[in-house]
């Protein structure tokens, strides 16, 4: 049985439509990784993790990752029982050249209402787009 809270955050969670308007270029990163959710990472994220923080594969999932909540996989933790995540060193990403594709994504495929006051990002209009 999903939690309260995990069925709170997956409302909040929106696919942006399918012929978004915009594509949003970002001038701020991290903002994202303080809000409250899940960051899903596969198993080749994994390996290109690890291989980039110079950890064996089953020591960062050990150290970094958890099992989601539907049991289909890992993400990473949090921080110490807060909403950011544990990558997070300070106000930057210690993976940001191999961030998962969830990282990757946002808010181009996936946002979060109120998004916009978190983070800061360009809106480029889309050719064809109305």
């Amino acid at each position: 049985m999903m939690g309260a809270r995990q069925g709170h955050l997956r409302n909040l969670l929106h696919p942006v439509p399918e012929k978004p308007r915009y594509h949003y270029v970002f001038q701020r990163f991290t903002a994202c990784c303080k809000w409250a959710g899940t960051v899903e990472v596969k198993d080749s994220e994994i390996a290109q993790i690890a291989s980039f923080l110079g950890m064996a594969e089953h020591e960062f999932i050990q150290e970094f990752t958890r099992i989601r909540s539907n049991r289909m996989g890992l993400s990473l933790i949090d921080k110490h029982s807060s909403s950011r995540r544990i990558i997070l060193d300070g106000d930057q990403c210690r993976i940001q050249k191999v961030k998962p594709v969830r990282c990757c994504g946002f808010p181009n495929t996936w946002n979060f209402p109120g998004w916009e006051k978190e983070c800061e990002a360009i809106a480029v209009p889309i050719k064809g787009q109305a």
